[in-house]
């Protein structure tokens, strides 16, 4: 019971852990983008037909069947959420995808049947998809909407 009887003594610690020191931001926007393109990678956070993807420049990019693309069509990625490297992120910048080739995937088996009925059926089909290359990620100063 003494030892609860003892006062406690809280110190305060006065320095800070290295990866917690905080770096100052960049002043204006074009600082950012001099730090970013100063970066070795960037990536870009994109949605393609509905999802969303985290990619790089030269990425092949399989994504559910586009329909009105042909290959060789270049398509201007417009729903890109953010532009990062490892260390800063911006947002609002457009990138270009080429269509490589409309594919299938593999086939897919399903099989139906109920108990004590004699029903079965074997559905099988393959999904199509469409592959893209992405271009490279050009970091503009005032990017086109």
């Amino acid at each position: 019971m003494a030892y609860l009887l003892r006062p406690t003594i809280f110190r305060a610690v006065s320095t800070r852990a290295l990866h917690t020191q905080t770096v100052p931001s960049p002043s204006t926007a074009s600082n950012v983008l001099s730090l970013i393109r100063s970066q070795p990678s960037q990536y870009v956070v994109a949605s393609v037909a509905g999802r969303k993807y985290l990619l790089t420049s030269r990425d092949l990019l399989t994504v559910p069947r586009l329909k009105d693309v042909k290959v060789g069509d270049v398509l201007k990625l417009s729903d890109i959420h953010e532009l990062g490297s490892r260390e800063y992120t911006i947002q609002q910048v457009s990138v270009e995808a080429t269509v490589v080739e409309h594919t299938k995937g593999s086939m897919e088996v399903i099989f139906k049947k109920k108990r004590r009925k004699g029903y079965e059926r074997t559905v099988r089909h393959k999904q199509t998809y469409t592959r893209l290359r992405i271009g490279p990620i050009d970091i503009v100063e005032n990017p086109s909407s």
